[in-house]
């Protein structure tokens, strides 16, 4: 199983140059978790700069995984992981879906470098 955080997801609906680290685990769709919270904060971001409709297919190919709900136990598991690992909310969120499914966690975040089940790439210096 795979979950990719939104910055992956991202990278690789607006087709940059980082796209291909995430397009394995995002294509294999049988075994791919979406959480919830990656649909908002994709919205959020894309919303800025492109126009809805596009932002709704972009969201269609995301619910194209199975979409993952924060339901009250994952909030706490969350929040458990939040702590231990200094994480904000969201990438909290998203990292304990991943470890509730055993799934790879892809991202270019430095805040999950040497995660257990993270599969980490960072993004090149500016």
């Amino acid at each position: 199983m795979n979950v990719v955080d939104s910055s992956g997801w991202i990278e690789y609906l607006q087709g940059t140059h980082r796209a291909d680290f995430f397009a394995s685990a995002i294509e294999d769709r049988a075994h791919l978790l979406v959480p919830s919270i990656a649909l908002f904060e994709v919205h959020r971001i894309l919303s800025r700069s492109v126009d809805a409709d596009l932002v709704n297919r972009c969201l269609d190919v995301m619910r194209l995984g199975r979409v993952l709900d924060f339901t009250d136990a994952r909030a706490i598991a969350a929040a458990e992981i939040a702590a231990r690992h200094k994480l904000a909310m969201a990438d909290a969120a998203m990292y304990a879906m991943a470890q509730e499914f055993e799934a790879t966690f892809w991202t270019q975040d430095v805040d999950y470098q040497g995660l257990e089940g993270v599969r980490y790439r960072p993004k090149p210096s500016a």
